[in-house]
């Protein structure tokens, strides 16, 4: 049983000292805006990268089914989420911006 105890506390010392890390990195990374310059111009060419394999999905979805899933709306969301990006990395850091909201629902 004290094995199993020790366990448990290792591993509850090995989360929190994860998590601790994870929190110092993340604030670190957060603090230097030329570092998130370059992690949100790279999440904007990940969403573009999603166009092919979309395109892919849409191709394999059969016709027939009673259910959709609506690609031209993910499609629009994306490429708001991807404009909302652009605009933030594109525009002064003290002006407040505002978006239409996402569908998030891509089934019909």
């Amino acid at each position: 049983m004290h094995g199993q105890i020790f366990k448990v506390t290792r591993a509850m010392w090995l989360a929190a000292f994860f998590v601790a890390s994870l929190v110092l990195v993340t604030s670190q990374a957060l603090a230097d805006p030329d570092a998130e310059r370059e992690a949100l111009v790279r999440l904007t060419h990940e969403i573009e990268a999603l166009a092919p394999l979309i395109k892919t999905a849409e191709s394999q979805a059969s016709p027939d089914t009673r259910i959709r899933f609506r690609y031209d709306w993910l499609r629009q969301d994306l490429e708001r989420t991807r404009s909302g990006i652009q605009a933030h990395i594109d525009a002064p850091r003290s002006e407040p911006r505002t978006f239409p909201p996402l569908r998030g629902d891509y089934r019909q």
